[in-house]
């Protein structure tokens, strides 16, 4: 068993090492927000005064942060103190500059690492059922894999460093475009008088398959799971979509690459977050196109 360091526990950190916990390793986990030191002592993490205290004895480094930016920061913080051979594992999802770039301060200070940004959301992250996608060489991802194995259902070496941030944003590019299909074609549906079940029922089985109908429907009944059973609550959050869908933009812009539907589907969300749905679930967008202010 592993000392793990834990740096970022909040909706998705906590859960994620809560299972690291169950799993028998040692967790020292440290977050700036008092409510979530409170939720980990509880999960059985011990609470460190600072991420410099955290990472000091620990063998792993896992964070769990906002934005490119904050790793940065906190890696070019807790690199210089971190122990030798610590291996380094960033779970946020960021820019793919920047996750090279923390890939970089790792190396100046002899440290192995991977970014390793997840699907699955809080519900995967309370299940331990978290699709991990990986960047980095072959001997930090061997190092990584048993360390993410409790808290994963799958964990996929995507390429070198940056290639999972990259499979992360594209992956939550089909995510965001495919949800807007599945609520457009459910609202034509409720306009030419057919029930969401016929829909489903027809769609589920036929060349209209995917997750965002058959895991995730946007209307409640037919996938009883599903955040649209719950008033929307997330699940994922429209919010974190929006932060999703511009990475791929950004990325789209700088690579060279056409992406019109994931442009529009950045615009969409643009608009139902205005309105005051960041914290809703992103499927609840069905409401969008049938109109709804609120």
């Amino acid at each position: 068993m592993a000392s793990i360091a834990f740096i970022g526990l909040g909706n998705m950190g906590n859960p994620m090492a809560a299972n690291l916990v169950k799993a028998g390793h040692t967790v020292l986990g440290f977050d700036l927000i008092t409510e979530n030191l409170e939720t980990a002592t509880k999960n059985g993490v011990t609470v460190m005064a600072s991420a410099a205290a955290a990472v000091k004895d620990a063998e792993v480094v896992i964070t769990m942060l906002p934005a490119g930016k904050h790793v940065l920061s906190v890696y070019a913080d807790i690199a210089p103190k971190a122990g030798k051979g610590a291996l380094f594992i960033d779970s946020s999802t960021i820019d793919v500059e920047s996750a090279r770039k923390a890939h970089e301060i790792a190396a100046q200070h002899g440290l192995l690492s991977i970014d390793a940004p997840v699907s699955g959301g809080v519900g995967g992250a309370e299940a331990g059922t978290l699709t991990f996608m990986a960047g980095g060489s072959a001997d930090a991802f061997a190092k990584a894999s048993p360390i993410l194995e409790p808290m994963a259902g799958r964990v996929v070496h995507c390429g070198d460093g940056g290639a999972g941030q990259a499979a992360k944003i594209c992956n939550n590019m089909i995510l965001g475009i495919s949800m807007i299909a599945v609520g457009e074609a459910f609202v034509l549906a409720e306009k030419l008088g057919l029930s969401h079940q016929a829909l489903f029922d027809v769609a589920s089985t036929s060349s209209g398959q995917c997750w965002s109908l058959t895991s995730y429907c946007p209307v409640p009944g037919p996938v009883p799971a599903s955040p649209a059973n719950r008033d929307y609550k997330p699940g994922f959050a429209a919010g974190l979509m929006l932060k999703d869908l511009k990475l791929a933009q950004e990325a789209a812009q700088s690579a060279g690459a056409a992406t019109p539907l994931g442009a529009e589907a950045a615009q969409l969300y643009t608009l139902f977050n205005a309105m005051g749905h960041e914290g809703t679930d992103f499927s609840g967008i069905i409401n969008f196109l049938r109109g709804r202010q609120s």
